[in-house]
Formats: structure tokens, C-alpha cells, sequence
């Protein structure tokens, strides 16, 4: 694993041929001019390509290790560490390093309370109509500023949130066969799978 520039050490080592790596936007030019055989993504965070973890800069190598330990541990896990670190629990490797404009600071642009909702009904039908008027905006607009403070479209970032709450119920629940069942899912995107339970 390594963090921020440290994937120049694993490319050297030739522990990233073949693979794809990421690291600090500002030296992923240079990474991949140096190493040509490494696939390096240069807007995601960070980079799980199985037994190589690489992250973008130090920040990201936290969202990296949180990243290992849901994985290895459980999300329960991660998110006591999170807690601890006082950090967002849990972060997707492809969201964007950076965003060119940071969140205005004006009175009400910001959408701190349309996330808390639709995290908070997740199961309901939040179109970008009805998220625009959360944020008394006009759809376009919505969209525009949506992109610019989050890094994604917010129907991206609702799959995201989505997929998220789905991965965190089925790695926490009690049924041992659907976590088994839900490891092999996970080797199969972008398929989809019908889970069912045993006997049914």
C-alpha cells in the first residue's frame, strides 16, 4: 500500500505493472511518463486493485485505510476508527481528488441539509426535480452547484449513497449465507444478481 507519492516506490519496484494506481494529481503526469505500464487514474482518490492500494495525497491515505479496514474488518469497524479520527465514515476511491471552486459560503448555498435528507429516506424516489426544490433552485442550477461542491452528478452520488446503505446492510446482517453470497456479487460488477435465500 502506499500513500500520496509513495507510488513511485511500488512502480519502481515494478509492483504496479499492468495495474491501475493512482497518486497526488500534481505528480500523476510524471508517474505515468515514468512508469508507462501502470494505468494511473489521476481524479480518483484512491486505487484498490486487490493485493496494491495506492491513494492520492495524505488525506486520501486516511480514506484508503478506512477503506481497508471496512473491507477487512466490517464497516462497523471503519466507522469506530472514523469516529475516532473525527472523519467521514466512509468515502468512494473514484470521487474526484479535487474540485476547482470550494463551497460558497453564502447563506443557504449549502447542501449540508438536502444530504442529511436524502440520506435519512434513502428509499424514497429523489429525482433532481425534487432535490432542486429541497434547494430552492432551479434544476439546472441545482445540477451545476451540485457538481461543483460534491465532485459528481447528484444521481451519481445518490447510486453511490445507495449502493453504500445496501453494502453496509448486507455486511452487517445476521444471515451468514448472505454475506457469503454477497462476496461473490461483489467479484461479478457490473452484472447484477438475484440473492435468495436458502431452501426457496
Amino acid at each position: 500500500m502506499s500513500i500520496c507519492t509513495g507510488a513511485f516506490v511500488l512502480a519502481a519496484a515494478g509492483l504496479l505493472d499492468g495495474k491501475r494506481a493512482t497518486t497526488h494529481w500534481r505528480h500523476a503526469a510524471a508517474l505515468a511518463a515514468r512508469y508507462p505500464d501502470v494505468h494511473v487514474e489521476a481524479d480518483v482518490l484512491y486505487v484498490d486493485a486487490g493485493d496494491v492500494l495506492t491513494s492520492a495525497g495524505s488525506a486520501a491515505g486516511i480514506d484508503l485505510c478506512l477503506h481497508l479496514i471496512r473491507r477487512d474488518l466490517g464497516p462497523r469497524a471503519a466507522n469506530q476508527v472514523a469516529r475516532r479520527l473525527v472523519m467521514p465514515p466512509h468515502r468512494e476511491g473514484g470521487q474526484a481528488q479535487y474540485i476547482d471552486e470550494p463551497v460558497s459560503k453564502r447563506s443557504g448555498s449549502s447542501l449540508a441539509p438536502l444530504v442529511d435528507a436524502v440520506r435519512a429516506t434513502l428509499d424514497e424516489g429523489w429525482s433532481i426535480v425534487r432535490m432542486a426544490r429541497q434547494t430552492a433552485m432551479s434544476a439546472r442550477t441545482f445540477q451545476r452547484h451540485f457538481v461543483s461542491t460534491m465532485g459528481m452528478p447528484p444521481g451519481e452520488w445518490l447510486l453511490t449513497e445507495r449502493l453504500g446503505r445496501a453494502r453496509t446492510l448486507l455486511e452487517e446482517t445476521v444471515y451468514p449465507w448472505m454475506k457469503s453470497r454477497y462476496r461473490s456479487v461483489l467479484e461479478l460488477q457490473p452484472r447484477c444478481a438475484i440473492i435468495t435465500a436458502p431452501g426457496t
